[in-house]
């Protein structure tokens, strides 16, 4: 039992936290300012905790593993989550339902522990369901918006269909090895074309619950219809759990098949930089815009995943640390800014210099992270995944990986300019930011410096690798 409670309390932390919204809301209720600030201080609790009493083991006859990599890859998540709960806490007090929209999102991390620590075909499934389904019910949680609906019928739609594929996929596999365990399952791969028709169903729908081109086209319009929260939930959260069970199963179950998913995952990883690139270029939304920026970000992922290897493990686990950082200070000065002013268009933070200094900052800082311009973290995150790509020796693949990155200045800097040098009559006027929006705000900056300066970072998550 006490291995039970070592082993599983990150999933047990996360459940007596659904139990005790779960109460408070049939129970006589607390005003959101105080139920928030109850929320805040038990995702920090429940974070830091994540780095004490890790133990390697698995549970259910191996159904359920765990290490001290799974352990701070469900800390980095944890992260993510306190971060939002601190980003958008002024829309989460305006909120009617803020107590189901916690619990919501909870479900879904929740789903996201048990896939990162599933053991067999079985348990993951179930676990993917778990960590999608309550997140489509989070992008309809504007329930006065049209756009809202809208968006949460079209990813239910694709992640039903993307289920769909997993599923036929997974049957094909236990059809063809006689196993559904993650353990069993390298020694019986042969790697015969029944197979590698199985492997190319579950790779997409790795493929779909990633945003990998061609398998993006509900990303922008779910973005940009989703609230702000949910938006950075699905960029950040539910895109970093599902590249690391992607990139175990690929390492640990299907190592055999590696020439196989290699070539694969190179070719996707260079349309999907491209196209996402390309289409960044012309958005005006800054949902929309930061839309095509994860989907660029997911091509370089795969180009560190590519690697098979511990340098590989390495450099995604840290990028995604980084794009954590990253990618919710951008959010949450989009989130503050249309929160107060209705403006999610790049061309009205033309001069938001003028008036807001400090947001414009932390706006810069998180898109030369995420543009990979140094001495920001982000572009140590790059230059590890295209180091442990380059490791297999094809510098054709390299090469075009670092001229994406070129390509992704352009935009990225086009809202810097923005923001800092284009001239406007009519500015964005000074934004009210509640204490905890800036204490994120500040926590992401900072995250976004000294993960690039303290190399200890990235050599911790080595020595776990």
């Amino acid at each position: 039992m006490n291995e039970l409670f070592i082993l599983m309390k990150s999933e047990l932390l996360v459940t007596g936290l659904l139990f005790l919204l779960l109460f408070i809301k049939i129970g006589k209720g607390i005003k959101n300012e105080s139920l928030l600030l109850i929320i805040q201080s038990l995702l920090l609790v429940n974070f830091i905790i994540g780095f004490f009493f890790n133990k390697e083991g698995n549970l259910f006859d191996g159904m359920f593993n765990t290490n001290g990599l799974i352990a701070l890859q469900k800390s980095i998540l944890s992260l993510g989550v306190y971060l939002i709960s601190l980003l958008f806490a002024d829309w989460f007090k305006k909120s009617e339902h803020m107590a189901e929209f916690f619990m919501l999102m909870l479900s879904a991390l929740l789903g996201m522990f048990f896939m990162i620590s599933s053991g067999n075909l079985l348990i993951f499934f179930l676990s993917l369901e778990m960590a999608t389904i309550p997140v489509a019910a989070m992008v309809n949680f504007d329930l006065d918006k049209k756009i809202s609906s809208e968006a949460a019928m079209k990813m239910i739609l694709s992640s039903a269909f993307s289920s769909g594929i997993l599923l036929f996929g997974i049957s094909l596999v236990y059809g063809v090895t006689g196993t559904i365990s993650f353990a069993a399952m390298p020694a019986v791969l042969d790697g015969s074309p029944l197979m590698i028709l199985a492997f190319v169903f579950l790779f997409t729908a790795f493929a779909f619950k990633l945003s990998i081109v061609p398998f993006h086209l509900w990303t922008a319009d779910v973005y940009e219809g989703a609230p702000f929260a949910t938006t950075s939930f699905l960029s950040v959260i539910s895109k970093g759990s599902v590249a690391f069970i992607f990139m175990a199963t690929l390492y640990k179950v299907f190592q055999p098949m590696q020439d196989v998913w290699y070539n694969m995952i190179m070719l996707l990883s260079i349309v999907t930089m491209i196209t996402g690139n390309l289409f960044a270029l012309r958005q005006q939304n800054i949902k929309r815009f930061l839309a095509f920026s994860s989907i660029a970000q997911v091509g370089f992922i795969l180009v560190g995943m590519s690697s098979n290897s511990p340098a590989g493990t390495a450099s995604v686990v840290y990028f995604i640390l980084v794009y954590t950082f990253s990618n919710l200070a951008a959010f949450g000065v989009a989130a503050a800014i249309a929160s107060q002013t209705g403006k999610e268009k790049i061309d009205d933070y033309k001069g938001l210099y003028q008036n807001n200094r400090f947001l414009s900052w932390v706006l810069a800082l998180a898109l030369f992270s995420l543009a990979g311009i140094p001495p920001t973290a982000g572009f140590f995150g790059k230059l590890f995944l295209i180091t442990a790509g380059a490791s297999k020796g094809n510098y054709m693949f390299i090469t075009i990986a670092a001229l994406n990155m070129i390509i992704s200045l352009f935009y990225y800097l086009k809202v810097v300019r923005a923001v800092f040098m284009d001239k406007n009559d009519f500015p964005v006027e000074k934004i009210t930011i509640q204490f905890s929006t800036k204490l994120a705000l500040i926590i992401c900056s900072t995250g976004i410096v000294l993960a690039g300066i303290f190399s200890w970072i990235y050599d911790y998550i080595q020595a776990l690798s």
